[in-house]
């Protein structure tokens, strides 16, 4: 359980470490879920951070709303690609195929989150 309320990229962080193998969610349902609802952008920052982060962040499996492979830049080459496909998630032309197979949405498939989640006296979105 995490003690100290988090910030707005340690939510974020913790949302991504979330997402199973083989699924994927977006920058807009990532940020609503974290209570920051109009902030798809800075979780797409977030996640060309999440390098710099001690736990690994999968963050080649946050995508855009319709499946497109937005943040693929940030990645060295076409891992960004090359990581979902050895994940099973098929891509043609940099989007998903079936992005709905393979969407994860947080809102339905966290039960619960720590105390602290919520709880950011610094978040003013």
């Amino acid at each position: 359980m995490i003690s100290i309320a988090m910030n707005f990229y340690d939510r974020v962080y913790y949302v991504v470490r979330l997402i199973p193998r083989g699924r994927v969610s977006t920058y807009g349902m990532i940020a609503k879920f974290v209570g920051a609802p109009k902030a798809s952008r800075m979780v797409g920052w977030a996640m060309n951070r999440s390098n710099e982060q001690e736990e690994k962040v999968p963050a080649h499996r946050v995508v855009n709303r319709k499946g497109l492979l937005t943040g693929k830049a940030h990645f060295y080459g076409d891992s960004m690609t090359s990581l979902l496909e050895a994940e099973g998630v098929k891509i043609k032309e940099n989007q998903i195929i079936n992005l709905e197979e393979h969407l994860w949405d947080p809102f339905k498939e966290l039960k619960e989150v720590p105390r602290s989640f919520y709880n950011d006296p610094d978040l003013s979105l």
